[in-house]
């Protein structure tokens, strides 16, 4: 826990000296963006180990992606820091995708969370069936419940600040291309997440969807959001499409 509060530091200086450099908020571009985005999961863990121990068995599984995202962001996503182009010369810049940021990394958490809880209804079935099964680092991990408390609570606090973050974006359309929504990719896909997380909130306190249903439903939402963020920025075409710029 300790070495992962100080990588966290050292991660934040990468951002904040980042601003500095460029004398604006660092998330211009899908390098600052996928940046920022891990940071938030790496500290929603941290606040998660430090008031429950329990479940700091979950650090492998969360620092793991985070880990790898680095090295991909780093490899495939760089960009030189710089001026912001025109189109994101607003201040509607840092309230939603600040929003947008902080609410990707909390669902990072919250997908990691279900995951594991599908792995560990699948042991527990195993057990239950009379299979022997290695115990490793399992034997660390938290309980079933503890998994899917964690999977709901995260995207119970970053749905609304998801939702935020579709509607600040809404009235920067308004501002920047006189309407607040015309299905452009981003918005469609920003739209189908939103969807997605209010049918897991839903499912998740349904009766016949609660448990391993729910749980795949978190983890399809997560992916749309990682399909919006990388497919449709690079990809596709819009009038969110800046050639690499989030």
């Amino acid at each position: 826990m300790a070495v992962t509060a100080v990588g966290a530091l050292a991660h934040t200086g990468v951002l904040v000296t980042r601003s500095f450099a460029t004398g604006r908020v660092p998330w211009g571009n899908m390098y600052e963006f996928g940046t920022a985005a891990v940071l938030v999961g790496v500290v929603a863990f941290l606040a998660f180990g430090l008031r429950a121990p329990v479940l700091r068995g979950l650090g492998l599984f969360v620092l793991g992606p985070v880990v790898l995202g680095l090295v991909l962001i780093g490899l495939y996503l760089y960009a030189e820091s710089g001026p912001l182009i025109a189109a994101l010369r607003s201040d509607w810049l840092a309230v939603h995708v600040s929003a947008a940021i902080l609410s990707f990394g909390i669902f990072i958490v919250s997908a990691v969370a279900s995951a594991l809880f599908l792995v560990a209804v699948h042991r527990e079935r195993s057990r239950n069936a009379g299979e022997e099964l290695s115990i490793g680092l399992w034997g660390r991990m938290p309980t079933v419940a503890a998994l899917d408390r964690v999977a709901h609570r995260t995207a119970v606090f970053g749905f609304p600040v998801w939702t935020f973050a579709v509607i600040a974006g809404a009235i920067w359309a308004e501002s920047a291309w006189g309407r607040f929504w015309g299905w452009d990719p981003k918005e469609t896909w920003a739209f189908v997440s939103w969807a997605l997380y209010a049918a897991y909130l839903h499912a998740r306190t349904t009766a016949g969807w609660r448990g391993r249903p729910a749980a795949w439903v978190n983890l399809v939402a997560f992916a749309s959001l990682v399909f919006n963020l990388l497919f449709v920025n690079l990809v596709s075409t819009g009038l969110h499409s800046y050639g690499g710029v989030s």
